[in-house]
């Protein structure tokens, strides 16, 4: 299948992180694949919004969220990477981040990379999914709207899902907004998303 269009992305990132749930992130780092189905996201906006990384000023590590939507932005916390789509129209800082995905391809590499971690914990969190799937720095600004790279999210497999929303998790102040979805009930929502109080 094709990736996911230009078009996908260059809308206000709370419709692109809503929309992503369901899709498939697919991974050829290391000429191994890897893939999952989108199961929990996070907006990020640009000035007015506190968490984001986009809130102050242009910077040499942020400046990729005013480029064009489908770009990979990583950067690291807490000695992980945490792996973002850049969403809005070009000019426009907007990112959704990929907080948990179920894993569809390549189990048994995610059991290597991530160290015999149980199927449940393998990719149910945003750093976790990235280590499962090799993605890192060396992905920074890739075009996930390009076949022929590495990392691309493509349409899932059509299904009923339940979406449901909340604050999100672990930033020190939000917006009064709910920016976080997840696809509701989920066995691989990140623990902390579980712990929330999920409302549709």
């Amino acid at each position: 299948m094709h990736p996911l269009p230009r078009s996908f992305y260059e809308r206000h990132p709370p419709l692109v992180a809503k929309e992503l749930l369901g899709k498939v992130l697919i991974s050829m780092s290391g000429g191994k694949r890897t893939s999952g189905k989108i199961v929990e996201t996070e907006a990020y906006l640009g000035r007015g919004d506190p968490a984001s990384r986009a809130s102050h000023r242009k910077t040499p590590m942020n400046e990729i969220m005013w480029k064009r939507g489908g770009l990979a932005f990583i950067y690291m916390v807490h000695a992980r990477w945490l792996f973002n789509i850049t969403a809005d129209s070009e000019g426009v800082p907007g990112a959704v981040l990929i907080r948990a995905v179920e894993p569809i391809d390549g189990l048994e590499i995610m059991r290597e990379r991530r160290k015999g971690a149980g199927e449940l914990e393998l990719t149910s969190g945003p750093g976790k999914l990235t280590q499962a799937m090799g993605i890192s720095r060396i992905h920074h600004g890739t075009d996930l709207c390009d076949p022929k790279n590495e990392i691309t999210v493509i349409e899932g497999k059509p299904e009923p899902i339940r979406i449901a929303s909340s604050f999100r998790i672990g930033v020190r102040e939000d917006v009064k907004r709910k920016l976080r979805f997840f696809i509701a009930g989920n066995p691989y929502v990140s623990r902390a998303g579980q712990k929330s109080s999920p409302t549709t």
